[in-house]
């Protein structure tokens, strides 16, 4: 479910909140549905436990998970756009993401075709 770049100039944390939101946008991840204990998905990635902590509090902040103390971490919700500023985020974050498309050198009907694969793979179709 989640795999993180060692090399990669995005913080860890940030790598696995990503991985996180995109399952719990696919479907991947209901609501409800336990995710790992901190230290489980820590062991799991090889990764400082604080570094996983710090992914969770971000979902949380969020809205899209709930730690119960004793319990775990839960999914709390399927779909993050229900307020303007979660929308304007999202928004923000497609415009930087195609910025960098273009900044690597990719065409506009390659980014076309791969937010199509995307966007078929998220809403399933």
């Amino acid at each position: 479910m989640i795999t993180i770049d060692l090399a990669s100039t995005i913080p860890l944390a940030s790598q696995i909140e990503r991985a996180l939101r995109h399952a719990i946008a696919s479907g991947e991840l209901e609501p409800e549905q336990e995710l790992p204990a901190i230290r489980q998905l820590a062991g799991d990635l090889d990764v400082n436990f604080n570094t996983v902590a710090r992914a969770y509090r971000a979902l949380e902040s969020r809205g899209l998970v709930q730690t119960s103390r004793g319990r775990g971490t839960f999914v709390t919700a399927s779909v993050e756009l229900d307020d303007v500023r979660a929308l304007d985020r999202a928004l923000a974050n497609i415009r930087h993401a195609l910025a960098d498309a273009r900044l690597a050198g990719l065409g506009k009907q390659k980014v076309e075709e791969i937010l199509t694969q995307e966007s078929a793979a998220l809403w399933h179709g």
